[in-house]
């Protein structure tokens, strides 16, 4: 199981996680920050990881924009695989 701190960003142009060059992760996300939308919409762009929508769960987060979300069936190190190869686009 993996921990994900990422900074979400409503109503933007599409679905997309991006990785800073401080390592700083955020997700773009096309739904509104209204009724949760939002937050449900998170679940697309972290299928970078290749996980279920199942695997992923909100921990805290959730009426802001800085997000903890637990990664199920990812260990730290698959994470940061991840993490630096989207930082490398």
């Amino acid at each position: 199981m993996a921990i994900l701190h990422l900074k979400a960003k409503p109503d933007s142009r599409a679905n997309q996680l991006l990785v800073g060059p401080d390592g700083a992760v955020t997700a773009r996300l096309q739904a509104p920050a209204h009724d949760g939308r939002a937050n449900a919409a998170l679940q697309t762009p972290l299928a970078a990881f290749g996980l279920p929508k199942s695997s992923v769960t909100l921990l805290a987060g959730h009426a802001v924009p800085f997000k903890k979300v637990e990664l199920a069936g990812l260990s730290a190190g698959e994470m940061a695989a991840v993490l630096a190869a989207l930082a490398a686009r």
